[in-house]
């Protein structure tokens, strides 16, 4: 039973993680595609986007800042990509430390 239970809540853990990870992308990829940002749809994504970057990997104080032309869209590409890799790696070490 707490094996299933294991393998069970390994999986929601993965499976969060690469959400969070598919968030980030979806959300890098409308700044670079230039989304309408009044829209509600693309809002919810940036925000959910924002939120799992966690400010450590944020587009306006991350890991790296570009500066001049393109710089917004250089920086989501950039700093939410590295985001949505350290989910996915983070995601996949808890799942094989909670899988039995």
């Amino acid at each position: 039973m707490a094996t299933k239970i294991r393998a069970t809540l390994a999986q929601l853990v993965w499976l969060a993680c690469a959400l969070a990870a598919l968030v980030l992308a979806a959300g890098a990829l409308l700044i670079a595609l230039d989304a309408n940002r009044s829209n509600e749809l693309v809002d919810a994504v940036l925000t959910a986007a924002s939120w799992a970057d966690l400010d450590v990997f944020s587009r306006q104080d991350g890991i790296k800042q570009f500066r001049g032309e393109g710089a917004e869209v250089k920086n989501a590409l950039f700093n939410w990509g590295l985001a949505a890799i350290a989910w996915l790696v983070a995601g996949r070490v808890f799942y094989r430390i909670i899988k039995p």
